[in-house]
């Protein structure tokens, strides 16, 4: 599993896999991922050739700044469930 951390790389990966023809499905999420999340995965799995989970905690969707400091961030949890669940690409950018 790949883990990228900037738009540009997953331009450029992204690119490449529709140049070979790839059908490419994308989870977007918050992080902190459950069962839901897992199978949003599966059903991407089963639909496309290249599955991409993006992990960002979008600052402008909280109204006060203590509850995104409190929103739980469990990166490695999630790659590791991720992993299990045959993600190709978890795109999980610092800032956007």
């Amino acid at each position: 599993m790949l883990i990228i951390e900037t738009l540009l790389m997953l331009r450029q990966e992204v690119r490449r896999w529709r140049q070979q023809g790839k059908r490419i499905a994308l989870v977007p999420t918050m992080g902190n991922l459950h069962e839901g999340h897992l199978t949003l995965v599966d059903e991407a799995r089963a639909r496309g050739d290249i599955v991409i989970v993006s992990i960002f905690v979008n600052p402008m969707q909280f109204d006060r700044a203590d509850d995104l400091a409190r929103y739980p961030r469990t990166l490695q949890e999630d790659c590791e469930k991720l992993n299990r669940h045959q993600v190709d690409v978890v795109f999980a950018p610092l800032t956007c």
